[in-house]
């Protein structure tokens, strides 16, 4: 198999495994800040004995999410060292903030709020677990200006042998694509963690195993999930905007437009012939496209064919389509599994916090399975995010062909390949056991932080969540 593809599975495995992790630490921390918070201030200890739960599960995402997160870096230089090469002045920049400012700051300050229960004050322990949800979300943006660099890049210089180099440090953080992808990366990362705490909670509450407590964790999880489901899909909607803007093709390929149009219908249901580039069978909304990308009935989006043509002049000869079968039910996976939950979480909102009623059993059931859609739906948006800007590394700039290590053979790559299937598929049937067995077993088993000992110190110091 050509070492092109071997490596781009090898990076796919990894990041959309590392990505599991993300979101539930992005929002998870900030949740328990607030229940800690509300324990300092009203001295009840029921919230203490909440924040000690979902800290629990919050320290096992972490640890699990360190591994990850470590060799993903790695690959840069393994797997990669055409790109390293040639973004590595601009690129290592936000990688370095990242890892010398967030990286420490979250690490640190989660091993004093894990060991430092009864060793802090109420106000300086809660100060800490504020920091690492602060520290969580700023490895977060770090991360995301650069891979905002590779979706649209700003601020860097052409030199003559072919290569880049920073010439504005401003504009590659202020970079326009920026202001889409982190806020819509940070509400997934507080809807995956509102419906986290909601079916486990619902988990519990079916058994009326201490409603006392999963009572008002539910609650609260649901208001942030009304609030973050709605809102990711407002920000949704501006950037895929943005979308069309800046590529296009992307937008093309998640919808099917085989040929522009003006005004541009919707997919509902597609089957193409990517050999001939054209419909088979398709039921489209007429102008929603054209509705969704311009916020009128009339607007041309471009499509693949013609959009492939203009390439070809911009950028020479080549294949520009990304592999459309991927972006497109990626894009119905994301939207579809984001649509559900908006419905579940104004339901739970109109019947919890305004008619004051309880969830009857049926409904509880539901969530205690739809914790899983948050998570089909930002892996299948960061696969839309990556494999729509095929076949760019860093749009515009350089090509996958140019990206992959020159030296590196199908047989080396196999080999970690399978390696790293092996220790994931290991890690995973792991974090699958420890998350399952601590949620399941509810706060008798977690009464004292103490317990989180149970991980070892030395990972959750030099790990981190992003």
């Amino acid at each position: 198999m050509d070492p092109l593809i071997l490596a781009r599975l090898q990076f796919a495995l990894t990041t959309v495994y590392h990505f599991f992790f993300v979101p539930l630490t992005l929002g998870l921390s900030v949740i328990i800040a607030i229940l800690e918070t509300l324990f300092v201030r009203t001295g009840q200890d029921s919230y203490k004995r909440m924040t000690q739960f979902w800290g629990k599960l919050f320290a096992i995402n972490f640890a699990m999410g360190v591994v990850t997160g470590i060799v993903l870096e790695f690959q840069f230089g393994m797997n990669w060292s055409g790109y390293s090469r040639f973004v590595g002045d601009i690129f290592g920049a936000p990688l370095a903030i990242e890892a010398l400012l967030a990286f420490f700051l979250e690490s640190t300050f989660l091993g004093i709020w894990i060991f430092g229960w009864e060793k802090l004050s109420r106000g300086l322990h809660v100060i800490a677990i504020w920091l690492v949800a602060l520290a969580s979300n700023i490895s977060a943006l770090w991360i995301l200006i650069a891979n905002s660099f590779m979706q649209q890049p700003v601020g860097y210089t052409q030199l003559p042998n072919g290569g880049i180099v920073m010439s504005d440090f401003s504009a590659l953080v202020f970079n326009p694509n920026i202001w889409y992808q982190f806020p819509h990366t940070i509400l997934a990362g507080f809807t995956t963690s509102a419906f986290f705490v909601m079916g486990i909670s619902a988990y519990h509450l079916l058994r009326k195993n201490e409603p006392e407590i999963f009572r008002p964790s539910f609650k609260l999880a649901v208001v942030v999930g009304a609030i973050a489901t709605v809102l990711v899909a407002v920000n949704g909607h501006s950037q895929a905007q943005h979308m069309v803007r800046t590529q296009p093709m992307k937008m093309a390929a998640a919808e099917a437009l085989w040929n522009s149009q003006d005004p541009a219908s919707l997919s509902l249901f597609t089957i193409g012939n990517m050999e001939e580039r054209k419909d088979v069978f398709a039921i489209r909304i007429p102008r929603l496209l054209s509705l969704l990308a311009y916020n009128q009935l009339t607007g041309e989006v471009k499509g693949i064919n013609d959009l492939q043509t203009e390439y070809e002049v911009k950028y020479g000869p080549g294949d520009y389509v990304p592999p459309a079968i991927v972006t497109y039910w990626a894009f119905r996976i994301m939207v579809g599994a984001g649509l559900i939950m908006i419905g579940l979480a104004l339901y739970a909102l109109y019947i919890v916090m305004i008619k004051a009623n309880e969830l009857n059993p049926l409904a509880l059931r539901i969530f205690t399975w739809v914790i899983a859609l948050p998570y089909f739906a930002t892996t299948s948006g960061w696969l839309l995010t990556e494999v729509g800007r095929f076949p760019w590394v860093v749009f515009g700039l350089i090509k996958l062909n140019d990206a992959v290590s020159p030296n590196v053979s199908a047989g080396m790559i196999w080999i970690s390949l399978i390696g790293y299937i092996l220790v994931y598929g290991i890690l995973i049937l792991a974090t699958i056991y420890l998350l399952s067995k601590y949620a399941r077993t509810g706060l008798a088993a977690n009464s004292n932080m103490a317990s989180v000992d149970e991980i070892p110190s030395s990972v959750v110091s030099q790990g981190k969540g992003v």
